[in-house]
């Protein structure tokens, strides 16, 4: 299988082009046979049971204090989440569908939707900044050993019980980071491939990088745009699981009811806040700065 493609500059010397679309189809069906992998070990290998993956439930008096519906997403934070979600779709759709024989007008509306993504990134920054918590999203040794703890657990091997989880379990802030790896190569690599387009934000200047580095830069936005690909089919499918699908409406509403927090977080971890909508008009607000 080629995962590159090659062609000849004005000067005859061999140059990349860009990546081989072989990977598009390889990185799909990653993603989708890691869905199926998923399902089957969930539905083969995991005991269908309360498998004890934590420690031993909250007390009453931490139980009592969790609000019944606790707040998880700002306003600002799903408004993100949702113009990121959309325009990394249209991203992919307009990127890889003329790959497969799709043909339209694709290119405007190409850079369009990837300078409305590098916006909404920029926002993200500066919200995240200065309203959020970053510490959230901190990876420490406790945290992959714990991992490794509550795996072996589901599969009814002895281990440690460990905690439960913060406001982000491990595995979303390993994806946080994979996507902002991803997606900050496909964005810096985006932007310098629109001075090879004509657009109104500055002159068309092809000449800008030699055949070599624009052939870089085509194959480090494939490469990257083609990660997105598997990344993505995880994400929808992680979303639409029917014991996860209370964080998908969290990134809806805004809020996990008391239950899926007392069962999945731990509040010496994360401090539970009733949801702004649900506060009575006459009771005093327990609003805290948004931790992410």
């Amino acid at each position: 299988m080629e995962f590159l493609s090659w062609g000849s500059d004005p000067w005859g010397q061999e140059v990349l082009i860009r990546i081989s679309w072989n990977l598009l189809y390889l990185a799909a069906g990653s993603g989708i046979l890691f869905v199926i992998a998923h399902s089957m070990y969930l539905a083969w290998f995991v005991p269908q049971r309360k498998y004890g993956l934590f420690e031993q439930e909250s007390d009453s008096i931490q139980t009592a204090n969790v609000p019944e519906r606790v707040a998880r997403h700002s306003v600002a934070s799903r408004l993100f989440h949702w113009v990121m979600a959309v325009t990394m779709l249209v991203l992919l759709f307009t990127g890889f569908l003329p790959v497969i024989g799709v043909q339209f007008a694709w290119v405007t509306i190409h850079w369009v939707a990837g300078v409305v993504l590098t916006l909404s990134i920029v926002f993200h920054i500066i919200h995240s900044t200065f309203w959020m918590d970053l510490w959230t999203m901190w990876i420490s040794g406790r945290d992959i050993t714990e991992a490794i703890n509550r795996f072996k657990r589901s599969l009814g091997q002895t281990a440690p019980a460990p905690r439960k989880h913060a406001k982000y379990p491990l595995e979303n802030r390993l994806y946080h980071h994979a996507i902002l790896v991803t997606g900050g190569m496909v964005i810096c690599t985006g932007i310098l491939m629109m001075f090879r387009i004509e657009t109104p934000l500055w002159a068309r200047d092809p000449y800008l990088f030699t055949p070599q580095t624009w052939g870089m830069i085509y194959v480090l936005h494939g490469l990257s745009a083609v990660s997105l690909v598997t990344l993505i089919i995880a994400h929808i499918y992680f979303g639409l699981r029917p014991e996860k699908r209370f964080l998908t409406w969290s990134m809806i509403n805004g809020w996990i009811g008391r239950d899926h927090f007392v069962e999945h977080h731990d509040p010496n971890q994360w401090n539970p806040t009733q949801h702004p909508e649900s506060q009575s008009n006459n009771a005093p607000s327990t609003q805290a700065p948004e931790s992410r």
